[in-house]
């Protein structure tokens, strides 16, 4: 089969049967990436006689919210040597083995060495397979193939499955046995994806294999060196105290938007896009702007609602308290039971689903809506908090989510210029980047006993944010769809 022949082929649910091999190595992935989340802020901020770290609160929060968008910001590396050094299809396999020796590190190498370097690693192989594996799910489909939409439903499916699953399995763990324990089951799940993706890999018939912008051999050594000098300023940075704990999450949110702006301005300026490609990417431009809102209060699951529910939630279940880690299952059991009906209801209405625009404005109001439910449960003292409650909350993060993320990632490939096909996805990711470094920020304001004020004001934020972009509708569609 040739990759022009994958687009026809409908052996997987109606869909490309390459969608399984892409479906399979990011389930495991999510897997390993989100069951190590779910005990990561709880090992930086619980004390070393729980097996923790003992760092305040505050600052674990602002390492959560710095690692992960480190992952999101990684993207742009991994986007940058697909596009121009190894293709996306071997980009991929080679984070996806990065990522298990991160978690092998985080498992083997006691106290802060082992957390330093197992998140690195994870982070830069994430990124690496992340934005190429989105890119080979775009390809699998011709730009007029209405599967497209829903295809990208499936795959987030499959992110979901492995989400959900990752914090039950390293999250008992952890309670049982301690923190390693669980960060050694990533480490076994991201090795179970490589090994499947190793047998199904055929199956992509070609889909990613090509680098569309080569890098001239003369010019590696340059992009060696320039690699190598960031490392040492980060390193220098950190061993003098100007990087902190305390202020990662901060730094990262300027970083990462710093890189957007130039990122965004090179494309723009490039002389190897057409004006209809440029137009498309002044479209995507408040889209962007409309992720971070989104991603910045979705994140937060991963830093205020994590402790939230370590403090706040009433956990027990007929006499049986559940553990923390476990409510990050909750969003992707939703994620799980919707994702298909979403995918569903997209093909069924075809042309008249609502457009893109539209779809990221009800994604992020209703990301506020979700932040001003927490506010009938603000003001309790510890373990207050109803756990059904919570669980609306989330399925309301997940509506949100549905309506944006995957319509995001399908968005990036189609509107993405043929010179930068896997770059503008990786910008999309640095939305999320920027977000996510954000949680962070935002999650050190978080104080149990001043909660109303925090969820009111980023409720109203999301909402507002949701109604500029429908606002902004006609204007977008228009660049979106001209000449």
């Amino acid at each position: 089969m040739t990759p022009s022949a994958a687009t026809e082929d409908r052996r997987f649910l109606g869909h490309p049967s390459g969608l399984a091999a892409l479906f399979t190595v990011e389930t495991w992935e999510r897997f390993s990436f989100y069951g190590m989340q779910a005990i990561l802020a709880y090992y930086l901020y619980f004390a070393a006689v729980d097996g923790g770290l003992g760092l305040p609160r505050k600052s674990a929060m602002s390492v959560v919210g710095a690692y992960g968008a480190l992952v999101y910001l990684s993207t742009v590396v991994g986007a940058w040597l697909a596009d121009r050094v190894l293709g996306a299809e071997r980009t991929l396999f080679g984070g996806a083995m990065v990522i298990m020796a991160g978690h092998l590190s985080l498992a083997l190498v006691p106290g802060v060495w082992g957390v330093g370097a197992g998140l690195v690693l994870v982070a830069f192989g994430s990124g690496a397979l992340k934005t190429s594996s989105t890119v080979m799910v775009g390809e699998l489909y011709s730009p007029e193939d209405r599967r497209r939409d829903a295809g990208f439903s499936l795959y987030y499916m499959g992110v979901n499955v492995g989400g959900f699953l990752g914090p039950l399995v390293t999250g008992a763990a952890q309670q049982r046995y301690g923190f390693h324990l669980g960060f050694g089951l990533a480490a076994v799940g991201m090795a179970a994806g490589l090994c499947c993706y190793a047998v199904l890999r055929r199956r992509l018939a070609g889909i990613g294999t090509a680098v569309p912008h080569p890098l001239p051999a003369g010019q590696r050594g340059r992009w060696v060196a320039g690699a190598a000098g960031v490392a040492c300023v980060v390193a220098l940075a950190a061993s003098t105290g100007l990087l902190r704990p305390s202020n990662l999450a901060s730094v990262t949110a300027v970083i990462t938007a710093l890189v957007a702006a130039g990122y965004f301005a090179h494309i723009l300026r490039s002389s190897q896009i057409s004006h209809g490609e440029r137009r498309r990417v002044w479209a995507f431009l408040p889209l962007f702007a409309a992720s971070v809102v989104f991603w910045s209060l979705y994140q937060q699951q991963f830093t205020t609602v994590a402790a939230y529910s370590q403090s706040r939630l009433n956990r027990s279940v007929f006499g049986w308290e559940v553990p923390a880690a476990w409510v990050q299952s909750i969003n992707p059991v939703f994620i799980i039971v919707f994702a298909g009906l979403f995918a569903a209801l997209w093909t069924a209405l075809g042309d008249r689903q609502p457009s893109a625009p539209v779809k990221f404005a009800l994604g992020t109001a209703l990301m506020g809506v979700a932040f001003l439910c927490f506010l009938p449960m603000a003001g309790g003292g510890p373990g207050s908090a109803p756990l059904l409650g919570l669980v609306g909350i989330l399925l309301l993060f997940s509506f949100a989510e549905l309506m944006l993320s995957p319509v995001g990632l399908s968005l990036a490939t189609r509107l993405a210029p043929r010179a930068f096909h896997s770059q503008l996805v990786a910008l999309f990711f640095l939305s999320v980047a920027l977000g996510t470094a954000l949680s962070g920020v935002l999650a050190g304001f978080y104080d149990e006993s001043h909660e109303r004020p925090y969820f009111l004001s980023l409720g109203l934020a999301s909402l507002v944010a949701g109604g500029a972009i429908a606002v902004a509708t006609p204007w977008i569609t228009a660049r979106m769809h001209g000449d």
